[in-house]
């Protein structure tokens, strides 16, 4: 196969909160409304500060969706000096533009007024559809019907922000759900243009959930599957697998473009039992393909000046600063065993 380009993002990752009004049947990363809930401001600035330092470009902002609907949850974000999450992720985000890096911001369903506030302060976004599936998994889960989640997704295109989403494999969706899946999120490119990336994600059993003893998808399975995305999606939509979760060794040749964003810095927190690769190790699992670093906003938006005003002197100093780093990229061959 002909060496192509594979592409990663240097983040930081950053939990703002665990809590969530979800309840979905595969994550154990949602917990109680408890006192340190919420990742105190000065851990998040120290963070910020020493991600930048070592050459992260990208603070990704993550919490549970909607935690304010949670009993007890408002107490604990105001005691920090914030009367809601989303303001306090919003403060968190300047704090991040600040230290030198680009905010993504992935909060769960946000309306468009929401939306429309974050994209100041964010050069890109994202929300995973999951599935266009009712599964069993989701029952308990208000954000996770299909409907809310693709409503939230238009809203992310009609404003013009770079956006991020992909399907989860393994919760109880058929081969066609897929499918579907990734038609929608074609269809809502074909009509908007603002989708970088979708991730390919397979399910990961967690211990103390309902689903910790339910099958997963092997490799085989996940090939077909990303060569199915490959098929469907248009070609300047990226196809990423989590490096982390997933063989992507062997995954790169079935249509893989993007290894997603990776710290040298912090834990993957929603799946802390899988430890992120390092930059020396991407380079092995991409093989004799050319591995590049990006930014979490896509070339191709830059060029269209989809971000804030404000951020246009960031991003360009940033971009110098990966095509340096990129000028010193060597192809080498190997594989990774996650």
């Amino acid at each position: 196969m002909r060496p192509r380009v594979i592409t990663y993002s240097r983040n930081a990752f950053l939990p703002l909160t665990t809590v969530c009004r979800n309840t979905c049947g595969y994550c154990s990363f949602r917990t109680a409304v408890h006192r340190g809930c919420i990742m105190p401001p000065g851990e998040v600035e120290a963070t910020l500060r020493y991600s930048a330092l070592v050459g992260c470009t990208e603070a990704l902002f993550t919490f549970g969706e909607r935690p304010d609907q949670v009993p007890g949850f408002d107490e604990e974000v105001q005691a920090i000096g914030y009367p809601t999450i989303l303001d306090y992720c919003h403060a968190m985000c300047r704090v991040a533009i600040g230290a030198g890096m680009l905010p993504h911001t992935n909060a769960g369903i946000l309306d468009y007024q929401e939306l429309e506030r974050f994209r100041k302060v964010n050069a890109s976004m994202g929300l995973m559809l999951e599935t266009t599936a009712d599964v069993p998994a989701h029952r308990n889960s208000p954000g996770k019907a299909p409907e809310v989640r693709i409503a939230m997704m238009e809203d992310a295109g009609a404003l013009k922000i770079p956006f991020t989403t992909g399907i989860l494999i393994g919760i109880g969706e058929t081969p066609r759900d897929r499918e579907e899946s990734l038609e929608v999120i074609r269809d809502l490119h074909r009509r908007y243009g603002h989708i970088q990336e979708v991730i390919i994600q397979n399910f990961c059993p967690k211990e103390g959930t309902p689903m910790e003893a339910a099958s997963y998808p092997g490799t085989e399975e996940m090939c077909g599957i990303i060569a199915l995305a490959r098929a469907i999606l248009p070609d300047d939509v990226m196809v990423q697998v989590p490096p982390n979760l997933a063989d992507a060794a062997y995954l790169i040749d079935c249509g893989v473009d993007d290894l997603g964003g990776v710290s040298p810095v912090t834990i993957d927190y929603v799946n802390p039992e899988h430890r992120w690769p390092q930059i020396d190790e991407l380079r092995e699992i991409a093989g004799a393909h050319l591995l590049e670093e990006r930014l979490c906003i896509y070339q191709r938006f830059i060029d269209r000046g989809w971000y804030d005003p404000a951020l246009e002197g960031l991003i360009k100093n940033l971009v110098q600063v990966i095509q340096e780093r990129n000028m010193h990229t060597i192809p080498t061959t190997g594989e990774e065993k996650c």
